[in-house]
């Protein structure tokens, strides 16, 4: 399944990216009986602006009212970066039984894809835009594109725009919340 891009300034943005969503989870979940634990891995630091997507989407979800079965890792406060990614994968590994992880992250793209999301089935790459190689992780990937890909990345990612950051974090965060939460 191909990635599904979303355009976060638009007024139907939180209808389509739910609606990607839950179709890529009913095909991980296509009996409602069926119980497994769901990790939201929130890949990022608020040291770089651009950086901070996941580690927003991580303290906004945690602020919500929990959701049945679903796990989330990487916070403002507890941020999982490149330093301890892979420890922190391999955690979630060891203490649960076949997790289904969504893996969530910033990504620099072309100009006129600034305020996308995509999300799709299968990994990320986290780092990748950097030049670094830290390996690929989750079964779904949700990815903000919040500046330019190209020169000078990660100079581009302590100047990127917080207003960016925050529109496609509030859409991600409704979006994920509005399909798991059992209340």
């Amino acid at each position: 399944m191909a990635a599904q891009y979303v355009n976060s300034r638009t007024a139907t943005a939180l209808f389509e990216f739910k609606y990607a969503l839950k179709n890529i989870l009913q095909e991980f979940f296509p009996s409602k009986k069926e119980k497994r634990e769901i990790i939201i891995l929130c890949i990022g630091t608020d040291k770089a602006t651009g950086d901070s997507l996941g580690p927003l989407i991580g303290y906004k979800l945690n602020r919500m009212p929990k959701m049945e079965n679903v796990r989330i890792y990487g916070t403002l406060k507890e941020p999982v970066h490149a330093v301890n990614l892979t420890e922190t994968v391999n955690e979630i590994y060891d203490r649960y039984d076949n997790p289904l992880v969504i893996a969530i992250d910033a990504s620099l793209g072309k100009m006129e894809h600034i305020g996308y999301i995509s999300v799709g089935k299968g990994s990320i790459k986290p780092g990748a835009g950097v030049k670094k190689d830290l390996g690929e992780v989750g079964d779904i990937f949700i990815t903000g594109i919040v500046n330019l890909n190209g020169f000078l990345e990660i100079s581009l990612l302590q100047s990127t725009r917080l207003s960016v950051v925050m529109d496609i974090a509030d859409i991600i965060t409704t979006g994920i919340w509005g399909c798991m939460y059992k209340g």
